[in-house]
This record gives structure tokens, C-alpha cells and sequence, in this order.
């Protein structure tokens, strides 16, 4: 080790960040390295989300398009086959209700249910949800089971 190559330690030192408006002999006093004039110069300033300097911004010029409906219902789709997984199981008996899906973690407490036609349900069950699809419905009552609407 010699005197030329002495150094402080791994962060030791920590590099100062530049110290703005403190007199024109720093050379950062005046403007502090803002500039003349304009909203960046100014205290306060904060650029708007999507902000173009002044042009049409993006989301603006893009045109709007489609349709929302403010009354739609989503429903929460159960298959035939998932009900009969659930009796094959034993985790139903012979009535499946909304309780049912929701302790089998096939719905939550808020959800609206539609059971599909999806699958091949051999038992016999007495099901309550809120709508049914058509194959649904035959299906059921071919097994010998009920659908009942909420």
C-alpha cells in the first residue's frame, strides 16, 4: 500500500447531489437549472397523467366504441359433471342447494349460479340455484331430480 493508491473504504463516501440556488458562483444559482420561464420552472408543478405539452392527448384522440350494459347480470356456470364428481365423493346427498356449491368452493356467497349441461349426471338430485340452461334442465329431470329457481 502506498500513498498513491490510498482510498476510502467500499461506501464510505457518499457523493453529494448537486446543491442548487446557493449564488451565481456555485454556477447552479439563478434559475437552480430550471430554466426560463414555462410550467417546469415553476414550484408546484406536477405533470398530468397523459400529459403531450399541450397536444391532443392519446386518449383523447382515440375514439370510443362499444356498448357497457349497467344491468347485466353475471352468472357463475356449474357443470352437471361437477355435481356429479361432488355425489361420487359423498359431499352431497340428494339435495343441492346454494349452501352446497359454496361449502364445495364451486361458488361464493355473492355469486348467481347457473348450473350447464356439461357433463352426464346419473343421480337423482333436487337442485336449487338460480337459472339453468335448457340441456341442463332435461338432464335432470331424465335422472329423476328437480330444478327449482331461486
Amino acid at each position: 500500500m502506498d500513498l498513491n493508491n490510498l482510498k476510502p473504504a467500499e461506501g464510505a463516501v457518499h457523493k453529494e447531489g448537486k446543491r442548487v440556488g446557493r449564488g451565481e458562483g456555485s454556477g447552479k444559482g439563478g434559475t437552480s437549472t430550471r430554466g426560463h420561464k414555462g410550467a417546469k420552472s415553476r414550484s408546484g408543478y406536477s405533470k398530468k397523467i397523459g400529459f403531450e405539452g399541450g397536444q391532443m392527448p392519446l386518449q383523447r384522440r382515440v375514439p370510443k366504441f362499444g356498448f357497457k350494459n349497467i344491468n347485466r347480470k353475471e352468472y357463475k356456470g356449474v357443470n352437471l359433471g361437477k355435481l356429479q364428481e361432488l355425489v361420487e365423493k359423498g359431499a352431497v346427498k340428494g339435495e343441492v342447494t346454494l349452501d352446497t356449491l359454496i361449502d364445495n368452493g364451486l361458488a361464493h356467497k355473492n355469486d348467481l349460479v347457473k348450473i350447464l349441461g356439461d357433463g352426464e349426471l346419473k343421480a337423482s338430485l333436487k337442485i336449487s340455484v338460480h337459472k339453468f340452461t335448457a340441456s341442463a334442465k332435461a338432464a335432470i329431470e331424465a335422472a329423476g331430480g328437480e330444478a327449482i329457481n331461486l
